[in-house]
């Protein structure tokens, strides 16, 4: 297990003057870490601790959660998500790939396959808001984003993980 730990991509993104991004934590992406058990993936995620849980797409407009980590973990098919605004990086993901979400970053479905699901979840079941970039949110929730603590568990490996050991490292 320590040799897939290995494995995740990281990305960071750069606040755009729309969506606002976290400002030191990276984008988390773990390529094909369930693809022999992706209809499973909501279930994984709830016994790591990541809960407020559900399956089903994305969004097709940019949108981020500012009280909040979000993970995604591609159920069936793939789909290709716009990550960090705007003039993000487009990222395609299939079944059994998992990416997390650090609070403000952006994201947008631009395309799937028909049959795509995808499951979401939260550290600790948080409750999530959803946010667009409105000039009037942006003072508050550049504050909320950096007063979200660091979730207590990888949502791919439980008490240990990539997650903890890079975020812990990269929080200011």
């Amino acid at each position: 297990m320590k040799e897939d730990m290995n494995n995740v991509q990281t990305m960071l993104f750069q606040d755009d003057g729309v969506i606002p991004i976290h400002s030191s934590l990276p984008v988390l992406l773990y390529k094909g870490i369930w693809a022999t058990d992706s209809a499973r993936a909501e279930s994984l995620l709830n016994q790591n601790g990541w809960g407020n849980s559900w399956i089903n797409g994305v969004f097709d407009y940019h949108h981020y959660h500012s009280n909040t980590h979000e993970v995604l973990a591609v159920v069936s098919g793939w789909v290709e998500l716009i990550l960090g605004g705007e003039h993000g990086k487009v990222v395609r993901l299939q079944a059994g790939d998992v990416v997390v979400l650090p609070a403000g970053t952006g994201h947008k479905r631009r395309s799937a396959s028909l049959d795509f699901r995808i499951a979401g979840a939260y550290p600790g079941g948080m409750s999530y808001n959803t946010r667009t970039g409105e000039p009037g949110e942006r003072p508050k929730v550049l504050r909320e984003i950096q007063e979200v603590p660091i979730p207590d568990t990888d949502p791919v490996y439980g008490q240990e993980g990539p997650l903890l050991e890079l975020w812990k490292q990269n929080k200011t």
